[in-house]
């Protein structure tokens, strides 16, 4: 049985356990969670988490090194970001369109007098990008600040680019790193199904059943905008742009999936991610090395749709509907946003909070959604590793034919 169906066992087995768990008695979840799924879940995001800096410095350092002239990262970089805007400004229309239609807040009661939320400040967009270049790189390592790690890496790569000849030593001392942290990936990814399965059922029988119960419209808006943007918006840009089946993409691209699923964390899912992308997808190593870990810090097109969502159902909710003016501000704060707030721990429920206050509602209402937003989370990190990897392979897809066409007119 090959990891990937291994991994999809260990997920429905994990949600029936999850399920199951939510009848049982608060000592009894209580000690299951404390001493077995809890430990296994931690054990396997620590294995994953240990390698993700040292191969996300490794991999761009040789990226940036295998692209050779540093202009040609500059198009890459352009190409990169015009996409994450675009499909994120995509996800927030998709999610403010079955918010509308769906009405979530209409659907129950909700106890919007206990609601209380303490809002957590974001820091000025300025101040993102000039953090960017860190004053301490091993600080930014230890840290695992992301922006800060792929900007010293860059450095790196491009002065290895530069100097050729005279760091040779060097560049071959990063690849046989590299060698060492891919033999670690395949390594740790034995143990997937069985982290899958711990972390999903105590995310399921935390959560209980009558959180699920009455935020079930809220939910089934979320994940029908989430499913609507994998199956349309990125499946078109991977057949126009990528001239590849959708299908095939989702088929050898599951495994990192369903990785994202259990972890709820891009940065965590990272090392599978790319690997799936150069090995299965066929993406190019340079260009995969630069535009997956900058999608997993900038990129957020699953959290986007939950914030459009989210909006209008704390809209409905305390009866204020949005104007058209609004929704357009809700548009692009959030785009903005997704690149202002990379980075910052709680990222979603920071950038929840600035469009609320934006277009005028109460940021209290995050309250109401934060029992669910964990199982919620699962599910739009799966989307965000997907947009990365759909990036990259439709950029690295690009430059193999303009490399085709140059091997052309040459011959």
């Amino acid at each position: 049985m090959n990891l990937t169906k291994k991994i999809l066992i260990a997920l429905v087995l994990g949600v029936i356990a999850g399920i199951g768990l939510t009848f049982s008695s608060n000592d009894f979840f209580s000690a299951i969670d404390t001493y077995v799924l809890n430990p296994v879940g931690e054990i396997f995001l620590n294995l994953i988490m240990m390698i993700v800096v040292p191969i996300v410095f490794v991999s761009i350092v040789l990226g940036t090194a295998g692209l050779g002239d540093p202009s040609k990262l500059g198009k890459i970089g352009i190409k990169t970001i015009g996409f994450y805007l675009v499909t994120t400004a995509v996800a927030l229309v998709i999610g403010l369109g079955v918010g509308l239609i769906l009405e979530p807040g209409q659907a129950g009661t909700f106890d919007t007098e206990n609601a209380s939320y303490e809002e957590e400040a974001a820091p000025p967009i300025m101040d993102t990008f000039i953090n960017i270049i860190p004053e301490n790189p091993i600080e930014a390592m230890s840290t695992g600040n992301m922006l800060q790690i792929i900007a010293f890496a860059v450095f790196i790569g491009v002065a290895l680019a530069i100097l050729g000849e005279k760091t040779s030593g060097i560049h071959k001392l990063f690849e046989q790193a590299n060698e060492i942290l891919i033999f670690l990936v395949n390594a740790i990814m034995k143990t997937a199904p069985y982290g899958a399965f711990a972390l999903i059922a105590s995310a399921i029988g935390e959560a209980g059943l009558d959180a699920l119960g009455s935020m079930a419209m809220y939910m089934v808006a979320v994940i029908l905008a989430l499913l609507i943007h994998g199956a349309v918006t990125y499946s078109l840009a991977i057949k126009g742009l990528g001239k590849a089946s959708p299908i095939k993409f989702y088929k050898l691209f599951f495994p990192a999936m369903s990785v994202a699923f259990s972890t709820s964390s891009s940065s965590a899912t990272l090392p599978v991610s790319m690997k799936m992308a150069q090995e299965r997808l066929g993406v190019k190593k340079s260009i995969s090395s630069f535009v997956q870990p900058l999608g997993a810090t900038i990129n957020m097109d699953g959290t986007a749709i939950m914030q459009a969502v989210a909006t209008v159902f704390i809209a409905q909710v305390y009866a204020e509907p949005l104007g058209i003016s609004q929704m357009l501000m809700v548009v692009l704060t959030a785009t903005l946003a997704s690149i202002g707030t990379a980075g910052v721990p709680g990222v979603g429920l920071i950038m929840l909070a600035m469009v609320l206050k934006q277009v005028g509602l109460p940021v209290d209402g995050i309250a109401l959604i934060i029992g669910v937003d964990r199982l919620l989370d699962m599910l739009r990190t799966s989307l965000n590793i997907t947009g990365d990897a759909a990036c990259a392979y439709i950029i690295s897809e690009s430059d193999k034919r303009n490399e085709k066409d140059q091997a052309e007119q040459t011959a």
